[in-house]
């Protein structure tokens, strides 16, 4: 693991950063509005299994956790941050707003909820998501780049 969180460290925050997903997603679930046709089509040729669960926020900035260690893992490793266009929560998706026409932004994020399907829910994605991305570094982390390929497959050099 990177000198940042040992593994002892890791242990102790997933569930916590599990906890922190599952509430975020019921949040965006209640508030957030369905993929439009287009969205939902590319869910489906990504191969998200149940894209009518999928739901999408839009705010002004991504939220950090508030209990203090799993803020302070958000910070030292920037996974989130001020400039985090989009984040997905199983079937709830966080995108910023002024991202909210990037095609490409969804798709990748729809990419994350066939992945936390495929895994099997919040613990399996985050442990394996979460451990690549702090053992190999982000964008490099293997689940993070199937997503970026996908996304490249599905929309090409389009930005919308």
């Amino acid at each position: 693991m990177v000198a940042l969180i040992t593994l002892e460290q890791f242990e102790f925050l997933l569930p916590l950063a599990c906890e922190w997903a599952a509430a975020q997603e019921q949040h965006i679930l209640a508030a957030g509005a369905p993929l439009s046709h287009r969205a939902f089509a590319d869910a489906e040729r990504i191969g998200v299994s149940e894209p009518q669960r999928v739901r999408i926020l839009y705010v002004p900035e991504i939220p950090i956790p508030e209990h203090p260690a799993l803020r302070n893992v958000a910070k030292q490793t920037q996974l989130i941050s001020p400039l985090t266009g989009g984040l997905t929560l199983r079937y709830g998706i966080f995108i910023r707003q002024d991202c909210a026409c990037s095609r490409a932004m969804i798709v990748h994020e729809l990419g994350h909820t066939a992945q936390y399907e495929r895994l099997g829910g919040f613990e399996p994605f985050l442990r394996q998501y979460l451990f690549e991305c702090l053992s190999i570094g982000y964008p490099e982390a293997p689940m993070e780049q199937e997503v970026i390929s996908l996304t490249t497959l599905i929309c090409g050099d389009e930005q919308t």
